[in-house]
């Protein structure tokens, strides 16, 4: 009778951690979200030395995504080592004086003018597509989309973009009664995620 309690509980046993483990990756999958990622083949990244990270452009309805997603990028470029970044403060006061819209798209000469004057060869631009926050039950979690673009000031060409989302929330977070991430972690995450895409 033992041998068959025992012979029983094993698969079961197997059945509760193969669930546990499909839990922890499909909650994982729900946390990642999506990314995609271009990179133009003909140009070598490797002449961008130092760039300056502009004024996001915002379609969310929360006002300090942008500027969240601003200092976490040139942090993590920094951190990363991929490039010296110039000085958001001095960036926002040479657009002021050129009277370029923070946020806003630049024409090809607006962009020569930044370069020249800031001494970078490339501008990280990007827009906040979604900061919002979703709701399971009692759970309250955040939202984010974001794309990132790197453009050659010279030519204005886009030599690396990235796209991505994710949620704070997770089904295996839930199994295990785990709060749902930050809005900082969150933005974190996905911002390193979307720069290890640049080619190095």
């Amino acid at each position: 009778m033992d041998i068959l309690k025992n012979e029983a509980y094993i698969p079961m046993k197997r059945i509760v951690v193969l669930l546990l483990l499909l839990a922890m990756v499909t909650g994982g999958c729900a946390r990642r979200g999506g990314l995609e990622s271009f990179s133009r083949e003909n140009i070598d990244i490797g002449f961008v030395r130092t760039i300056a990270v502009l004024p996001l452009q915002n379609n969310s309805n929360d006002e300090y995504a942008p500027e969240r997603v601003r200092n976490i990028t040139m942090t993590q470029v920094l951190g990363r080592g991929i490039f010296d970044v110039v000085d958001k403060g001095v960036v926002d006061s040479l657009l002021h004086e050129e009277a370029i819209d923070p946020g806003k798209p630049l024409d090809r000469q607006a962009l020569r003018r930044l370069g020249q004057r800031l001494n970078v060869q490339a501008v990280m631009l990007g827009t906040i597509d979604l900061a919002d926050e979703g709701r399971k039950g009692s759970v309250v979690y955040p939202l984010l989309s974001v794309t990132m673009r790197l453009l050659e000031v010279e030519s204005g060409l886009v030599i690396w973009q990235a796209s991505a989302s994710a949620s704070g929330d997770s089904i295996w977070r839930r199994l295990f009664g785990l709060a749902a991430v930050g809005r900082f972690e969150l933005t974190l995450g996905l911002v390193d995620k979307m720069l290890a895409t640049i080619p190095q």
